[in-house]
């Protein structure tokens, strides 16, 4: 079951064989509430959104088209929730920092490198900050969850 494609799985959950989408949520979950923590600088409000999408994908498969990339699809979907989470919220979204976790491990660095390393996430993490939440969300796509240009779009 692992080489199956996910479009093949999702195709398969459209069908109406739901047990496939626990797959579908094996291979991703993890991949959409970093995208979420990139977005939302808040890992509970993160893990909830996440959470949501694979409710959604649940719910609205029938609009799953399979000649379509499912990742597109996925971050579609993912992009409306945060729209929507954002509005019930009430939350400003535009501070992105990522958090402390999720910074490289730098054990082996000495403390030269360690410092000019926090000083670069730091700078990373102001740039971010000031961009506005779509150009955002493609670095974030493009960078942080690999995905191409084309499929973004």
């Amino acid at each position: 079951m692992l080489d199956t494609s996910d479009e093949a799985l999702m195709a398969q959950v459209r069908a109406g064989d739901l047990r496939k989408l626990a797959l579908l949520f094996e291979r991703h979950h993890r991949a959409v509430y970093n995208f979420f923590v990139h977005m939302t600088a808040n890992s509970d409000f993160s893990e909830d959104l996440a959470q949501e999408v694979f409710f959604r994908m649940l719910r609205y498969r029938h609009t799953y088209d399979e000649s379509r990339p499912f990742r597109a699809w996925m971050y579609q979907i993912a992009r409306n929730v945060k729209l929507e989470g954002a509005r019930k919220r009430k939350a400003d979204l535009q501070l992105v920092v990522l958090p402390r976790d999720e910074e490289p491990a730098a054990r082996e660095l000495g403390a030269e490198e360690m410092l000019r390393r926090r000083q670069e996430i730091a700078l990373l993490r102001r740039a971010l900050q000031r961009l506005p939440d779509e150009k955002r969300e493609v670095l974030v796509l493009s960078r942080f969850q690999n995905m191409r240009y084309e499929d973004i779009a």
